[in-house]
């Protein structure tokens, strides 16, 4: 889990410094940072580790992959041309418990 934390904080370094590197070329830069995702990742997950997770989101659920897809499209789509340079929590609210 070390190891994916850090990549996960990598890209929003990353980000920061694309943002300054191509704001000039008015390409924004954003993160989606997911968190308790149902996925093949946590399949094999022990059913009382999947529940203890759940107990810390606000929503009481794990998210689905469609509602991560749903924040990139926003994100990616004019809907949003006035965003850049932030990081979208897709979490259930976890971030700020």
């Amino acid at each position: 889990m070390s190891v994916y934390s850090a990549s996960k904080m990598a890209l929003c370094v990353f980000a920061r410094k694309w943002l300054l590197e191509l704001k000039t070329r008015r390409i924004r830069v954003n993160v989606v940072s997911p968190d308790s995702i149902k996925t093949t990742m946590n399949k094999h997950a022990p059913k009382e580790m999947l529940e203890a997770i759940i107990s810390t989101v606000p929503f009481r659920r794990m998210g689905k992959p469609e509602e991560i897809t749903a924040a990139v499209l926003f994100l990616a789509s004019d809907d949003s041309k006035y965003i850049t340079g932030v990081e979208l929590n897709v979490d259930g609210g976890m971030v700020l418990v």
